[in-house]
C-alpha cells in the first residue's frame, strides 16, 4: 500500500485530502470545547484553592473532546453522523440545523477545507515519510491553536507544550535539524519574547503579549532549530501588521482590542517549516552574502 501511495500521486494527495476534512471537522471540535474544558478547569482550582463550596458545579456536564457527541447550540438536538459529514452534510443541509432550521456557521466547513488545503500543500512539499506525518501533526495543531487565539486570546498549554517536548524528541534523530540547535531553539524562542515581554512592559506599563507566544515561539525553536527564529519573526510581525491594519481599516476589529500574536506566529512558523530554506537562501543571494 505504500508503495502504491508513494508512486501515484493523485491517489496519495486524494486519502490526504479526505483525512484532513475529518480531521478539521475533529478540530473544530477541539476549538470550540477546549476553552470550556479550560475554564472549567480554572474554574475548579480556584474553588479548591478559596476553600469554597464545589457543589456549584457539580450540576455541569462533563465534557471532553470525545464527549458529550456534537449537538446543535440552538435546539440541543444530537447532529447524527451522516448530518456531521465534513464540507458536504453543511452543503446538503444549505448551512442550516436539519431539526430547527438555525444556520450553521460556516466557520465549520471552511475550516475543514483550509485543513485539508494545508495538509495536501505539507503532502507535496514532504512526499510519504515519516516527516511528512510529523509536519500534518504540527500544522492541525497550528490550526487549533490560531483560532482558539484569535476567539479566546489563549494558548492553550496543553497543545503547545507537548510540542515542545515532541520536537525536541523527533530532533534527536536529526529530523528536522540537529538536536543541539533543537535545544538553543526551544530556549531562545521562549526567552526572546519573555525578553520582549518584560521591556515592553516596563517602558508602557502594559503587557504587549500572553505566555503562550513564548512558548509557541519556543514549539518552533524546538522543531526548527535556533536558525529559524529571526525568519519566523519577521514573518509573524509582517503578517501581524498587515493583517491588524486590514482588519482596523474594514471595521473588523476595534483598535483598543487587542490582536492575538498567535496566529501570526503560526502562520510564520508554517511558512518557515515548508519553505525556510529556500527564503533564507533567496534573501541571502539578493545581499550578496550567499
Amino acid at each position: 500500500m505504500l508503495h502504491l501511495l508513494a508512486h501515484n500521486t493523485p491517489l496519495f494527495i486524494t486519502l490526504v485530502a479526505i483525512f484532513s476534512l475529518l480531521v478539521g471537522s475533529f478540530l473544530n471540535v477541539v476549538i470550540h470545547r477546549m476553552p470550556t474544558m479550560l475554564q472549567r478547569s480554572w474554574r475548579s482550582q480556584c474553588r479548591e484553592i478559596l476553600g469554597l463550596d464545589c457543589e456549584a458545579a457539580a450540576d455541569d456536564e462533563s465534557v471532553s473532546l470525545l464527549r458529550p457527541r456534537s449537538r446543535c447550540p440552538n435546539c440541543g438536538v444530537t447532529i447524527g453522523a451522516l448530518q456531521n459529514i465534513p464540507v458536504i452534510s453543511f452543503l446538503l443541509l444549505r448551512g442550516r440545523c436539519a431539526s430547527c432550521s438555525q444556520r450553521i456557521s460556516i466557520r465549520y466547513p471552511i475550516i475543514e477545507i483550509v485543513t485539508a488545503v494545508l495538509s495536501v500543500v505539507v503532502a507535496l512539499q514532504f512526499g510519504l515519510n515519516f516527516a511528512m506525518i510529523l509536519a500534518l501533526l504540527l500544522t492541525w495543531s497550528l490550526i487549533a491553536l490560531s483560532v482558539i487565539d484569535f476567539d479566546h486570546q489563549i494558548l492553550p498549554d496543553s497543545i503547545t507544550l507537548p510540542g515542545i517536548w515532541v520536537g525536541l524528541l523527533v530532533n534527536s534523530f536529526d529530523l528536522f535539524t540537529d538536536l543541539q540547535s533543537s535545544v538553543i531553539g526551544a530556549a531562545a524562542g521562549y526567552l526572546f519574547l519573555w525578553l520582549v515581554y518584560h521591556i515592553f512592559k516596563l517602558i508602557t506599563g502594559k503587557e504587549g503579549m500572553g505566555f503562550g507566544d513564548f512558548k509557541l515561539f519556543a514549539l518552533f525553536g524546538a522543531w526548527l532549530g535556533w536558525q529559524a527564529l529571526p525568519l519566523i519573526i519577521l514573518l509573524s510581525a509582517f503578517a501581524g501588521a498587515v493583517i491588524g491594519i486590514a482588519l482596523i481599516v474594514v471595521g473588523r476589529r476595534d483598535r483598543n482590542i487587542p490582536i492575538p500574536f498567535g496566529p501570526y506566529l503560526s502562520v510564520a512558523g508554517w511558512i518557515a517549516l515548508l519553505w525556510g530554506e529556500q527564503i533564507t537562501r533567496a534573501y541571502l543571494q539578493f545581499v550578496g552574502m550567499y
